[in-house]
């Protein structure tokens, strides 16, 4: 039950059925629990999760695409944070659609690299008491949120899992544990019935038991760090999961929330970049430490990340750039990337073994539990209490070693105990490699594998016959035991099968590349295959055709799938009378390998008939095989982007032109602040951004001053986060450029103070002069209480004689309060002038600008903000899917652009501090038939002559997609722009 201090909510809804040894939090029996697994209605279930921020994919349309890579790879719940500054919707529609669990993690505090933490930025500035407590202003400022969160998550609970209350969070002092405490009850005071979790960012053992614990412990590890400099440089598997386990909640299931499935990246010039991060944390790193976490009994886990997106606009905290790829499985663009197949190898895995959802965790080879002939291996048991299935889970013993390991291994199964293997050499690991050794596992209806020391890609039943789909690597030897029924009629080339009491012995020997038929009869067929061979193939489920409850869920609806090979994708497929309808993507001719049911007489791909290879077919199996060749149409080779030409320009920076008015600006004269830093020097004013509802993005500043022959300087000290940026300027004549920085997360400073010199000429004494400061701001701190409520903004400000008159404010129009953009939300815009008036958006009018290429900068080599307009057609058939990247420069100059696609702020390029200059657009933000509008706003930082440039890229061409994809783009409107 739900731990709390309040005992009216301890009583049941619901009770448990008795005898189960199930445990629940006494409002549902459709979600309990045990020290194995979750049980869902009565089902045990291993949660295999990834982590998808639909925030970070604006495109709505498109989360089915992620949702149907997801499911693809074999996982069967994905994990999503919702935003508080953004209200995004979950999306529990199409994952119901698709059969995808979903555990939803609401917060309101999230992490995830973002902006406050999640937390809307109205809450910074308009809160005094300290977040993430039981402080009463912060608790009334969450209550519409959660309630929000509640009305829209009830009706999809069964389908969801449950939300996790905030996150990342010690227990301690007792103002977490009071605030925990008050968001349990105001889910348990609703229609919420699943139960709650949360994480612990470590080891703390931390909302297990007291005020504010949860009903399922969760932690998070990243055993990797966050820097790739060093891809191929490794940290050491984590060797305490178990026991650590053991120690907390031993009578709970194991979870963890967020285990490492890629790596953020930092600014700056000497960050290594994605592609870095994808290595350090690819194929080899997912088959170690995954498995090893398998090894420590974990049965819900949840991989951060699976797809990370993009932070656009002003998403990411100071930390992070636009792009949140991640390095993950799938990349930001939303293609799979070179850790798709191994995590799909082991999804299918986890898929076709059942026992595997019960296990004891006996000991390994360091406790005396395991006996191995070699002690550099080292080798961990889980066996299933109820049918004896055991899983020897084989890792190197120093995990970094690249060394060759082979060893053989004493097993215990139910014709006794001996060594495997018996006729090979031994079991081989390749480096960093590891592998699990089934003994006493069942596929299908009634076959066994006695042991097997090959890797297990899919056990099942399709089409009334018991299939098993081994593999292994080409380089060395594997073998297995195994039952066989029936009488074969093919046996491939480089399998030696000895047969004894009625177990044949299989080996296969190095070299074998491709598929191989090791078993074929009426009642049983066995495949085997290399490594990389069974990364191709998929197993699409077959849904339920009754109007079954989940009719599209593993274990609920359906039980059924087929053997799919060679497509890039496979995203669903069904089977109607006789005929099998595939459904997926192609950037290449492919040879289409099918196992289906043998009353499958047609198969069409995307819609289209294909005719079989009936030779090559009958070279695999005898029946229920089909294998075709597979080829996409010549418009995947057509596709040529266009080029980006015909800019128009305009300067968008009249603030510091004589005669400029702010009258309309807000007047920046609060003397008070609900952040708790407060100014260093000034008159008492504080000139916090967010304090006057300025919290996203460039923001300006407007100090006025009457000047004397003796004023000489001004002191500016400037809050605006880790690698940001403020000119400042006196009349119309450029000071100087402070820099804020970040050279991969080490060197960062986000806040300066700088003395800027008045050059001859600049003042007019006697007069009214204005110092105007551009800063990029409010991109909020994380993690810390007092951190999401940084001071960005001018920390201090002094001439070195006289005093300021006015100081005038100006951010997005509407600020967070009445922002114009409903659509593109509160994050997207900032304070420039053109942004201010629209011109980013679609439709502004730009005909009277004059014509000037980007490439050429802004006039006379000034120092200040242009924005450059272009527009572009494409026209992309239906069925594609063609990922495309806005590509600038990659060169160091000393500026920062903004760019805006159909009037979505889709990147942020730092061309003084890098890495990143590629930026991912989407279909759906992208017109993938019609006219599209780029535009750049480009802020020369110095007063020399800069040379971006800017490119439009295909990366890649895919005949198939989800299709449907919608655009939502509202174009410019003068309402509230002039």
């Amino acid at each position: 039950m739900l731990r709390t201090r309040t005992s009216s909510l301890r009583q049941p809804v619901v009770d448990i059925p008795a005898g189960t040894g199930f445990t629940g939090n006494g409002r549902t029996n459709d979600v309990l629990w045990d020290k194995y697994s979750l049980i869902i209605k009565g089902q045990r279930v291993f949660i295999h999760s990834g982590e998808f921020h639909t925030f970070r994919l604006p495109v709505p349309g498109l989360w089915l695409d992620i949702l149907q890579k997801v499911k693809a790879a074999g996982f069967n719940a994905i994990s999503v944070y919702c935003h508080m500054a953004l209200i995004n919707p979950s999306p529990g529609v199409a994952a119901r659609q698709i059969g995808i669990w979903i555990v939803l993690r609401p917060g309101p505090y999230i992490n995830a690299e973002t902006t406050a933490g999640g937390i809307a930025h109205w809450i910074t500035s308009e809160v005094a008491g300290e977040l993430r407590t039981n402080a009463t202003d912060w608790h009334a400022a969450w209550q519409d949120y959660v309630q929000g969160i509640i009305t829209e998550t009830a009706p999809y609970q069964v389908t969801q899992g449950g939300p996790v209350i905030d996150n990342e969070y010690s227990q301690s002092p007792a103002t977490h544990a009071e605030y925990f405490h008050d968001l349990e009850t105001a889910y348990l005071k609703s229609n919420i019935i699943v139960p709650l979790t949360a994480n612990d960012p470590g080891e703390h053992r931390a909302w297990i038991n007291g005020t504010g614990a949860v009903n399922i412990y969760g932690l998070d590890s990243y055993p990797q760090g966050f820097d790739c400099s060093h891809p191929d440089v490794w940290k050491p598997v984590v060797t305490n999961y178990h026991s650590y386990h053991e120690s907390v909640n031993p009578g709970q299931l194991w979870y963890f929330a967020e285990f490492q499935g890629g790596s953020m990246d930092a600014w700056g010039p000497t960050a290594p970049g994605y592609d870095r991060c994808r290595i350090l944390t690819g194929a080899n790193f997912e088959n170690v430490f995954n498995l090893n976490l398998w090894a420590s009994n974990a049965k819900v886990i949840n991989y951060y990340m699976l797809y990370g997106g993009t932070s656009w606009g002003a998403l990411p905290f100071p930390g992070v750039y636009t792009s949140y790829d991640y390095g993950s499985a799938i990349a930001e663009n939303r293609e799979l990337t070179v850790k798709y197949p191994e995590l799909k190898r082991q999804g299918l895995f986890l898929r076709s073994s059942p026992d595997f959802y019960k296990t004891d965790w006996v000991g390994n080879s360091t406790g005396g539990m395991v006996s191995v002939s070699n002690p550099a291996a080292f080798v961990t048991l889980l066996r299933n209490p109820d049918s004896a299935a055991s899983f020897y889970i084989a890792r190197q013993g120093k995990s970094t070693t690249t060394d060759v390991t082979t060893f053989k291994l004493n097993v215990t199964t139910s014709i006794g105990n001996f060594e495997v293997p018996r006729f090979t050499s031994g079991i081989t690991l390749g480096g960093r490699q590891s592998k699990i050794i089934v003994t006493d596992y069942s596929f299908g209806s009634s076959s066994k594998v006695l042991y097997s020391t090959a890797q297990v890609l899919f056990a099942g039943q399709i089409g009334g016959r018991d299939v098993l789909f081994l593999y292994g690597d080409p380089t060395s030897e594997s073998e297995a035991s195994l039952t066989l029924n029936g009488t074969p009629r093919i046996q491939g080339a480089g399998v030696s099968l000895v047969s004894s009491n009625g177990v044949a012995s299989v080996t296969f020997l190095p070299g074998i590349q491709g598929l191989i038929t090791v078993w074929d009869s009426n009642e049983q067929l066995v495949l085997y295959s290399d490594t990389d061979t069974a990364g191709t193939f998929w197993s699409p489920e077959i849904s339920a055709n009754d109007p079954v409850e989940f009719a599209n869920y593993w274990q609920f609806g359906t039980n059924s799938s087929i053997l799919v090979g060679g497509p890039y994708l496979v995203r669903n497929t069904t089977i109607t009378g006789s005929t099998l309808a595939l459904c997926g993507d192609l950037n290449d001719s492919v040879q289409l390998t099918v196992i289906a049911p043998d009353d499958v007489k047609t198969v069409t791909w995307n819609g289209v008939p294909i005719s079989a290879d009936v030779a090559a077919a009958s070279n695999l199996t005898i029946q229920g095989g089909f294998v075709a060749q597979l080829k996409p149409s010549s418009t995947v080779h057509g596709f040529t982007p266009p080029a980006l030409t015909n800019w128009r320009y305009a300067d968008s920076l009249p603030e510091i032109r004589s005669g400029f008015s702010d009258a309309n600006w807000t007047p920046a004269n609060h003397t008070t602040t609900k952040i708790p830093f407060k100014p260093y020097y000034g008159d008492g004013r504080v000139l916090y951004g967010c304090d006057y509802e300025y919290c996203e993005n460039i923001v300006l500043w407007r100090g006025h001053f009457n000047a004397t022959e003796n004023t000489k300087s001004v002191n500016l000290s400037i809050n605006g986060g880790g690698a940001f940026a403020a000119t400042v300027w006196v009349n119309d004549v450029f000071l100087n450029t402070s820099y804020g920085n970040s050279t991969n997360k080490r060197n960062v400073r986000e806040e300066t103070d700088d003395k800027f010199h008045f050059p001859l000429g600049s003042l007019l004494y006697e007069q009214e002069n204005v110092i105007t400061i551009l800063q990029t701001e409010a991109i909020l701190m994380l993690m810390t209480i007092l951190a999401e409520k940084s001071p960005r903004g001018v920390r201090g400000f002094m001439l070195n004689t006289g005093e300021f008159g006015e100081w005038k404010v100006q951010g997005k129009i509407g600020g967070y309060t009445n922002y114009l953009d409903k659509v593109r939300g509160v994050l997207n815009e900032g304070g420039l002038y053109g942004e201010r008036m629209g011109w980013h958006l679609p439709g502004f009018d730009t005909s009277s600008w004059v014509l000037r290429d980007l490439s050429e900068g802004l006039p006379n080599a000034t120092a200040g903000v242009g924005f450059f307009v272009t527009t572009f057609d494409l026209s992309i058939p239906d069925g594609f899917d063609v990922p495309m990247s806005f590509v600038f420069d990659n060169t160091p100059q000393p500026y920062r652009s903004q760019l805006y696609v159909n009037g979505w702020m889709m990147g942020k390029r730092v061309s003084n501090l890098g890495p990143q200059y590629r930026f991912p657009v989407q279909q759906g933000i992208l017109d993938y038939n019609g006219t599209n509008t780029v535009a750049v706003a480009l802020w020369a930082m110095e007063p020399t002559t800069v040379t971006p440039t800017l490119q439009l890229a295909i990366e890649g061409v895919y005949e198939g997609g989800v299709g449907g994809i919608k655009t939502n783009n509202p174009p410019w409107s003068p309402e509230g722009r002039t």
